[in-house]
């Protein structure tokens, strides 16, 4: 019987020549990763298992990015404690502020994640990698804890969904963002609860790795543990000019199981908008337009890449923020925001009146800097749009890619871009 990536991955972590939907194992891990939220609580728990040092500090990775630079006492006392672990252990992949991005852009960006990875992390996002053809997931503290120590971690091996786009083309403004929330909206929150998803066919081949990265992003909105890519050219050549240590590529066999495989028309496919509370209250633009925000927030570990950057300068570019809006955008690491920097992006967002911030996860999780207050609403290139996520209670998040965010940002209303760019 063949093995989908997935299972292939996990198999060769767990030193098996082959695993099963169901199965219970003990693999080795490639990278352990905390945050400034998560990181304090691991060490804590690392603290009571009597182990003295990581298992190994290249592969032992903490990102102060949540609340950094920080915005309150608490905040604060969080990034000294992840400092100090850091320091102590000699951990090689700790980032101070000045340096430090967004994680899950970030680890990509610097080579630390790769190819055929076995990955765990003390955040929900760390799915993120599977877009190298990695099988990254997100644990709990506890787990993060456990990991730093042994190395090792248990799985039980997931179903996996096949999501096959057929055809590479797109409609216009339509990116990775779109798939992902279309997707979604077609199974649910729930719809891939603790499985593989993968993505493969001709429209994700047309993929930018920025919207490869942005799809995996939100497999966990389905419930998923991963969302994974099999590498491809423009995965190698992406990683060929990053890594820095030997990876192995996986694919899954043209015999492998699969619990459903959803067939999807690429070009069908329209720009999509989540409504609050949820990724799953997907419609499209059009049936959005109109609604009036107050807020637009471009960046997060979902769309604060380069590309999103560039598309909502091409947008913004010698236009005004409407003037009852307020819009902020979050390089995704110190490294995009020097090239958004160097290319013009940054003045062209300026001239247009946006607040540029320095790469946080802030606003995205209601921490700091883009709070909504009670009866506000936004419209957000972030991945979640809970009850209070960015705020107050009685707040409202809507989900978009940066396209629709940058028109939307000038109309002072959710719109089309064809609305803004003739």
């Amino acid at each position: 019987m063949g093995m989908t990536i997935s299972e292939k991955i996990l198999a060769a972590h767990a030193g098996l020549e082959q695993v099963a939907p169901g199965e219970i194992i003990n693999a080795k891990l490639d990278i352990v990763l905390a945050n400034d939220v998560t990181g304090p609580v691991a060490i804590q728990e690392f603290g009571k298992l009597g182990i003295n040092e990581v298992y190994d500090n290249k592969k032992v990775v903490l990102v102060p990015d949540h609340f950094t630079p920080n915005k309150d006492i608490a905040s604060a006392e969080q990034s000294k404690i992840l400092r100090g672990f850091a320091k102590e252990q000699q951990i090689e992949h700790y980032w101070e502020v000045g340096q430090v991005g967004i994680e899950h852009c970030l680890l990509p960006e610097q080579g630390v994640v790769l190819p055929g990875d076995l990955i765990i992390g003390a955040d929900s996002h760390t799915c993120t990698y599977g877009a190298l053809g990695a099988f990254a997931t997100g644990v709990g503290s506890t787990d993060c804890a456990a990991g730093m120590a042994t190395g090792e971690a248990w799985f039980r091996v997931p179903e996996s969904l096949k999501f096959v786009f057929h055809g590479s083309k797109f409609q216009p403004w339509v990116g990775g963002k779109d798939l992902i929330l279309y997707i979604i909206g077609m199974i649910g929150v729930d719809g891939a609860r603790y499985k593989a998803m993968e993505f493969t066919g001709d429209g994700i081949r047309a993929l930018s790795m920025d919207n490869r990265f942005t799809m995996s992003n939100m497999a966990v909105e389905a419930g998923a543990k991963v969302g994974i890519i099999a590498p491809d050219d423009i995965t190698m050549e992406y990683v060929r000019a990053r890594a820095k240590r030997d990876f192995k590529v996986y694919a899954s066999d043209k015999n492998a199981s699969y619990e459903k495989i959803f067939d999807i028309n690429t070009e069908d496919i329209p720009l999509q908008v989540a409504f609050p509370h949820l990724p799953e209250n997907t419609k499209s633009v059009d049936e959005a337009s109109g609604i009036k925000i107050d807020q637009v927030v471009i960046g997060s570990c979902t769309n604060g890449r380069l590309e999103d950057l560039q598309i909502t300068a091409e947008i913004l570019k010698g236009k005004k923020i409407h003037p009852e809006v307020r819009c902020i955008i979050f390089p995704g690491t110190q490294q995009i925001y020097l090239e958004a920097l160097r290319s013009g992006l940054i003045e062209t967002f300026i001239e247009a009146g946006v607040a540029v911030s320095t790469p946080t996860c802030g606003p995205c999780l209601g921490g700091h800097m883009g709070i909504l207050a009670k009866g506000e609403r936004a419209l957000a290139t972030t991945n979640r749009n809970f009850v209070g996520r960015m705020g107050h209670p009685e707040s409202e998040v809507y989900l978009s890619n940066p396209a629709v965010a940058a028109a939307s940002a000038i109309r002072g209303e959710i719109v089309h871009p064809r609305e803004v760019v003739k």
